[in-house]
């Protein structure tokens, strides 16, 4: 246990899953220190020291309201924080001082040793890459869509006619806007006659579409799993929210493993998978979101999701012998 060492959350000023974490933090009497790396130099102040005594780093994060000593740190918490843009300065300044921010505050978090990471967010831009975890997916055994990655519209058209169904995907979720309008990215079908040289500019990833009767988000914590079935009408069901149903199920014990098998090989403490679910009841992989959302998950099914994430991090480590998810 970590008893009265801290926990850092680290999250935008809007996040009320965030807060939901906090709440169960706060009932354990465990002190809680929260920041945006975008209030750095004004909200947050960060001094560190290295070399000096018997703890690889000492100093302190201060914030209007707490200040907390780095080396007592118990457990952080990578939720989504926000790296200050500087926009009173030049392009150039601006980028350079970002920079600053991130290896700087960034570098000295990462430098801390002995405190639970959930999760450490080298480790999880190293699970983000949906065409490693396709890969990784596929040697560990789960049945994985037939899926192609690729910049040549020839290549693409010959997939999308060998296999008559398939959606495209954006590989990696950016904030987008056009004219003024933030836009998302959606599991879209695609076919063969739609696509153009633009292809040509970037990798494009089209996969058979599963013919599905329902989606799998699976949370893990920890080693707790929080598996739930969401049912809709859907090809991709982040569209309409107000279209699912949801249950709860238990996950086949070969199932689980592997899941947290998969966890394990990026060091992560938790994660939210995707899985499609097909008429014969089989699973199919989709995609692990590192750092996903479940909230509204615990909002509408009433598992105690954000009471797992509370438990963890006050208790600063994962069972002896699993994967390591400390600094």
């Amino acid at each position: 246990m970590t008893g009265e060492r801290p926990v850092l959350v680290a999250t935008e000023v809007n996040d009320v899953t965030a807060d939901m974490v906090i709440a169960h933090i706060n009932q354990r009497g465990v002190p809680v220190v929260r920041f945006n790396p975008a209030d750095f130099g004004t909200d947050l102040t960060m001094s560190a020291r290295f070399g000096i005594g018997p703890s690889p780093v000492t100093g302190q994060i201060r914030t209007p309201s707490r200040i907390v000593g780095l080396e007592r740190v118990g457990a952080v918490y990578w939720r989504r924080p926000v790296w200050p843009l500087f926009e009173h300065l030049q392009d150039a300044d601006a980028q350079f001082a970002t920079a600053q921010v991130r290896y700087g505050l960034g570098g000295t978090l990462y430098g801390l040793q002995g405190c639970l990471w959930l999760n450490h967010p080298l480790r999880n831009a190293a699970a983000d890459y949906k065409p490693t975890q396709l890969a990784l997916a596929h040697r560990m055994g789960f049945s994985v869509p037939p899926t192609l990655v690729t910049n040549d519209p020839n290549e693409a058209r010959r997939f999308i006619r060998e296999h008559r169904q398939v959606i495209h995907k954006a590989l990696r979720w950016t904030p987008y806007q056009r004219d003024g309008v933030g836009l998302t990215s959606w599991a879209e079908p695609v076919s063969a006659e739609e696509l153009d040289e633009t292809v040509r500019f970037t990798p494009h990833l089209f996969q058979a579409r599963v013919d599905k009767v329902a989606d799998l988000r699976v949370l893990i914590v920890g080693r707790r799993t929080f598996a739930v079935r969401i049912d809709s009408d859907l090809l991709d069901w982040r569209r309409d929210y107000s279209a699912l149903t949801y249950s709860v199920v238990e996950l086949p014990n070969r199932m689980e493993k592997t899941l947290l098998a998969y966890l394990d090989h990026f060091g992560l403490a938790s994660g939210s998978f995707d899985l499609a679910v097909d008429r014969d009841g089989a699973f199919h992989w989709l995609e692990l979101n590192p750092n996903g959302q479940w909230g509204w998950l615990e909002e509408r099914t009433g598992l105690e999701m954000a009471a797992a994430f509370a438990q963890l991090l006050v208790e600063g480590s994962l069972a002896e012998g699993e994967a390591d998810a400390r600094a």
